[in-house]
């Protein structure tokens, strides 16, 4: 689960586009819920809410640069990642807010 969570950051920072391994971003796709077929070299990911075909294949151990960026664009299209760099503001102050309103 370590490792999705790394590849995943990396994906979305978009600073290592090209040294993601092949291998990883296959298994962040296969962690969203993508059904993967493969077909020679190509792995090709399906997911029912999800209007994309993804069709990657490695060169070396490393995914494609431009194939990583796809990935990322799902991701964000679909937050597929949900919201995780937004805090919970309801449950931070451990108030309902409800209680939160003073009553007149």
């Amino acid at each position: 689960m370590v490792r999705v969570e790394k590849t995943l950051d990396r994906v979305l920072r978009g600073t290592a586009d090209a040294s993601v391994a092949f291998a990883d971003l296959c298994a962040l796709l296969r962690h969203f819920g993508f059904d993967e077929r493969v077909r020679g070299s190509h792995h090709i990911f399906t997911r029912v809410d999800v209007l994309e075909i993804l069709n990657l294949q490695p060169r070396g151990g490393q995914a494609k640069p431009y194939q990583v960026k796809q990935v990322r664009g799902v991701i964000i299209s679909y937050r597929l990642a949900g919201d995780v760099d937004e805090p919970d503001n309801d449950a931070a102050d451990g108030e309902t807010p409800d209680e939160a309103t003073p009553e007149g």
